[in-house]
């Protein structure tokens, strides 16, 4: 049985201007999420993210490890249901 869950993080460290959105949305892509990525004013990301539960955990994975460029400080998860509210995973501005 699959079970659909939604995630929101907020995450710190150098994660603006070293190609980390660009990163998370071809990893929310590959595991078919949909949600968004967008920078924070304080210097930060926050992520909103649905899909498949073990999709979910996977993603999450592979963010807290970021990219080559990137070095995550503190990652702050909340899982919550589903709301249904995005068509597709996007780079917000």
């Amino acid at each position: 049985m699959t079970t659909k869950k939604r995630i929101e993080c907020k995450i710190t460290g150098q994660v603006q201007g070293v190609f980390f959105r660009d990163f998370v949305k071809q990893n929310a892509d590959r595991l078919g999420l949909f949600g968004f990525v967008k920078n924070l004013e304080e210097g930060g990301v926050e992520i909103a993210a649905e899909g498949e539960e073990e999709n979910l955990k996977k993603f999450l994975e592979i963010i807290r490890r970021g990219n080559e460029y990137s070095k995550i400080e503190k990652m702050g998860v909340r899982w919550l249901p589903p709301t249904g509210e995005f068509s597709d995973f996007e780079i917000r501005f």
